[in-house]
């Protein structure tokens, strides 16, 4: 056994970076692996000196470069539904975080790596980034929320083609597409990715999470209930503080000092 995590967290003012530590295995994903994302997240969301995540891979090569296919085969009926429903509950949570996450994806993004990418708010990716969902070429189908993120990113017959075929994009494809919203070098990817958080980090963190949390509720929701949801976070942000701040700064004409009240 290792005593190396397998996920680092690392605190850069109030951005944190999360990395999933497994190089050697190109960061593949396993039971432990993703509790222990789970776990890193867990903590991130109470800690009010963190307003930004950027989620990437230790190493060149890979972000992630899937789930571990030696764990996996060993599944059977039922903890085949076990071992989708773990990777599901805990790429939920970081869809639904209340900071913004930045994937910072370096390499390879296949599989259950491309799948926790489409978890993540945004996405920067370098320019040797590979994305693609090769399951059916196991056998199997994403089972990590990937079939239901990516046709809501990219369009439903670019995720039917992308899905039934298994063939992997390059970044370039990926940014026409719009699954990511950079291509950068690779030694400046971590770089380039805190600055694109910290453009976000600067606004309102009550505002932020606001939009986050209407922009996701919409999905399955109805155009009305969508809208209703949308007005009333929108009256709930008048009664705060950052919101009195950041207009009197606009008419002051000076940068506001937001605390997130």
């Amino acid at each position: 056994m290792t005593d190396t995590p397998l996920v680092l967290v690392d605190i850069d003012d109030e951005i944190a970076v999360v990395t999933i530590n497994r190089p050697d295995k190109l960061n593949a994903l396993n039971g432990a692996v993703i509790d222990a994302i789970g776990r890193a997240f867990d903590e991130l969301r109470d800690d009010d000196a963190v307003r930004g995540v950027i989620l990437t891979g230790a190493g060149e090569k890979a972000f992630v470069a899937g789930a571990d296919i030696a764990e996996l085969v060993k599944m059977d009926g039922l903890t085949g539904v076990a071992t989708s429903r773990q990777g599901q509950v805990v790429f939920s949570a970081i869809e639904s975080f209340p900071k913004p996450v930045v994937a910072a994806v370096g390499g390879y993004s296949l599989g259950g790596g491309c799948e926790v990418a489409l978890a993540c708010h945004l996405r920067v990716a370098s320019e040797n980034a590979l994305f693609g969902l090769p399951e059916v070429g196991l056998g199997i189908i994403p089972g990590y929320g990937g079939t239901i993120r990516l046709a809501r990113l990219i369009g439903l017959g670019r995720a039917v083609e992308m899905t039934l075929t298994g063939d992997p994009i390059k970044a370039d494809r990926a940014l026409e597409l719009g699954l990511v919203s950079a291509v950068v070098p690779r030694d400046e990817l971590l770089d380039r990715s805190k600055k694109l958080l910290r453009r976000i980090t600067r606004n309102g963190p009550v505002a932020v999470r606001a939009a986050l949390e209407s922009i996701y509720g919409a999905l399955d929701a109805s155009s009305d209930q969508a809208h209703t949801f949308e007005s009333s976070l929108f009256g709930l942000l008048a009664s705060t503080a950052d919101m009195k701040e950041g207009m009197s700064a606009f008419l002051e004409k000076r940068k506001p000092e937001f605390h997130g009240r």
